[in-house]
């Protein structure tokens, strides 16, 4: 199931889980002790969990926009 209005793309799966694979990922890539193949495997699922969590953070600021415009809006609305 995809519920992507509140950062979750499957069941269990949110942005903190997305981030921890990626810091796995990248301590995989930090040991020195993949192959070259594995080193791409690696850096190729990097990518598809930076694009995620990126994915996730830009509807969070979209929806802190809106919500912070709202407040703009009703602060005009009690000053009439």
């Amino acid at each position: 199931m995809s519920d992507q209005k509140n950062g979750v793309y499957k069941e269990g799966e949110t942005l903190e889980d997305f981030l921890g694979e990626l810091e796995k990922v990248v301590n995989g890539l930090e040991s020195g002790e993949l192959s070259l193949e594995d080193s791409l495997g690696h850096f190729e699922k990097g990518v598809s969990l930076y694009k995620r969590c990126k994915k996730i953070l830009s509807k969070a600021e979209s929806r802190i926009s809106t919500l912070t415009d709202s407040l703009k809006e009703d602060d005009w609305k009690e000053e009439e």
